[in-house]
């Protein structure tokens, strides 16, 4: 979708959330407003009203909402003084703290949709005939602290789904419905991956299968890393609050990180690995020869994430990155960063993503950072030109990058279209720094220079990205992904050794598999192995046992040809060989 396709669905949305509003005031006079936004699918309001909603008062707004759409209301904007503000809204306590909180001299504009005026600026459609009446749909009622602070009012928000065609909306619930079915936590729950306890939120704890998924994808990742030329390493999970502070994490980061104290000293959980892999950079006199130099780590890494943000694996409190840093010289940061990204591309397609489908965001520097402008300007520039060598299309995300340098987010595209974010490359002349950590290397003319670091992770979280996989294949992983790949089932008892025999024979062959030798028929066992998403139920008989063969058949029901038992191996070892999607 184009950018300007984006900005006026935008428009539309956020037009759809004053209609909403102006509905709500019609329905139950007092409200109170706070603050409407347009989101990424559709726009919600937060709002005070009379009596607490329910999910049975969406119908009743969705007709006044329509009626609003039909009657053509024009938006009119209009601009207004400080004080003539203050009037307008008298009677609206967080709108007046909005007009405090604008600085002095920029403009103020209100619309006006009939008797209907809201604080904002905009844009709108020109009408609200514009709007399609059977394009939105109001989805669901829930509680928002006002400014996002639990000290402050408790606010009622109401989500909405909006779209120029009636169609795009259809597509959308349709969307919503099918991800609903592949949600994550309910997979995990039917297939014994993994589990959560309410008294430690955002913690996980792996069961078997989910583990076995877990160090499928991690051992992928260490493979592929060392083939790259890293090397691996690992830190402590704390360390004292001097690193932070010359890290610069205690002064931009602290609020995000779990501390602790012994012996009248503070440490802190680490948040992030790359104070530590500098560290290690520093430990010995490194030359010009030695660079790039490549370090890795599967870091177990702690963030205090409020626990209203958490969200099953796909937002945690405890996690593990894939997480590595690339100590260069300015000169190599354009061909390092070109390597990184042939790499992570290789990595999505392995996992059944396109790498043709992929986003690329470039985050610029924040308003909260360390450095100065010129140092800025140079990582800035040098991620610049290493886009252009790695011919990498994207957009500019203003002041999205971290305190310390500028990023390239990227970011995968799923079965459902769905959008998640999840490589990243970022740009620091900071944290080597003299004035941070110090890092040093002797270069070709015999003098000493700090290097750049360039902090990389191609997946990310490994947990989130576990559960992106889990929604992508609704839980029916790739052969090689799978944490049961194949179940021997026995026509009956009389052929239980037979079976067994099979067994030995896969796990020999390195395939995870098992017997079902329980007195259920075989109609059953082969239900229930369709149910765990097992690839393969490898069926035993009179024929098969006196072939030294087996009748493989899929999880998707498919019947496969009776085979050798060697052969069967060598099916299913290629398909993991190869990271075929297909069983």
């Amino acid at each position: 979708m184009s950018a300007n396709a984006n900005e006026g669905l935008e428009t539309v949305r956020h037009s759809l959330s004053h209609v909403m509003a102006e509905a709500v005031t019609v329905l139950f006079p007092g409200t109170k407003f706070g603050i409407g936004p347009a989101i990424d699918d559709g726009f919600y309001y937060d709002m005070q009203t009379p009596r607490p909603l329910t999910n049975d008062d969406l119908s009743a707004i969705e007709s006044a909402m329509r009626k609003i759409i039909n009657e053509g209301r024009t938006f009119v904007r209009k601009e207004v003084s400080r004080d003539e503000a203050k009037k307008i809204f008298a009677d609206q306590p967080f709108k007046l703290e909005l007009i405090e909180d604008l600085p002095a001299g920029e403009t103020i504009s209100a619309y006006e949709q009939g008797a209907f005026v809201d604080l904002c600026r905009g844009p709108h459609v020109g009408s609200t005939k514009e709007l399609n009446a059977q394009a939105f749909k109001l989805t669901k009622i829930a509680g928002a602290y006002w400014r996002g602070d639990e000290k402050r009012p408790m606010l009622t928000r109401i989500y909405g789904l909006g779209f120029k065609k009636p169609a795009e909306l259809d597509a959308h619930l349709k969307m919503l419905a099918e991800a609903e079915k592949r949600d994550h936590r309910k997979i995990a729950r039917e297939l014994d991956l993994l589990h959560i306890d309410d008294e430690n939120p955002g913690e996980i704890f792996w069961h078997n299968n989910g583990w076995l998924v877990y160090l499928t994808v991690q051992n992928y990742v260490r493979e592929r890393i060392r083939a790259d030329g890293y090397i691996e390493v690992n830190t402590p999970f704390v360390m004292p609050q001097s690193l932070w502070e010359r890290s610069g994490h205690w002064a931009k980061y602290r609020e995000n990180m779990f501390i602790t104290e012994s012996e009248k000293r503070l440490f802190a959980l680490k948040p992030m690995n790359c104070p530590g892999h500098i560290e290690i950079f520093k430990q010995g006199t490194k030359s010009y020869r030695d660079l790039p130099m490549r370090i890795a780590e599967f870091g177990s890494c702690t963030r205090n994430e409020p626990s209203g943000s958490l969200h099953g694996i796909m937002r945690v409190r405890g996690f593990v990155q894939d997480d590595g840093h690339i100590f260069c010289t300015e000169e190599q940061i354009p061909s390092e960063v070109a390597k990184f990204c042939e790499l992570l591309k290789s990595m999505y397609r392995d996992f059944g993503f396109d790498p043709d489908t992929i986003l690329v965001k470039f985050s610029t520097r924040p308003e909260k950072r360390v450095g100065d402008d010129a140092t800025w300007d140079r990582a800035e520039a040098a991620l610049a030109d290493a886009c252009k060598k790695a011919n990498l299309d994207y957009e500019i995300a203003p002041g999205e990058g971290a305190f310390y340098g500028p990023k390239l987010e990227f970011t995968l595209v799923d079965a459902l279209g769905r959008q998640w974010q999840c490589g990243t490359i970022q740009v620091d002349y900071q944290l080597p720094s003299k004035e941070r950590l110090n890092a040093e290397y002797i270069a070709d003319d015999n003098t000493k220079r700090h290097p750049v670091m360039l902090h990389r992770a191609a997946l990310g979280s490994l947990e989130r990205f576990i559960g992106i996989l889990i929604e992508n294949y609704a839980g029916a992983f790739p052969v090689w992904l799978a944490p049961a790949q194949a179940i021997v089932i026995p026509v009956g008892h009389g052929f239980d050794e037979y079976a067994t025999n099979v067994l030995a024979q896969l796990k020999a062959a390195g395939i995870r598999a098992s017997v079902d030798l329980r007195d259920d028929r075989m109609n059953a066992k082969i239900r229930d192995a369709q149910t765990k998403k097992i690839p393969y139920m490898v069926v035993v008989g009179q024929k098969e046992m006196e072939a030294g063969a087996v009748a493989p058949r899929t999880r998707t029901g498919a019947q496969l040809p009776a085979t050798p038992v060697a052969d069967f191996i060598a099916l299913v070892k290629d398909k993991i060989a190869t990271k075929s999607l297909e069983v």
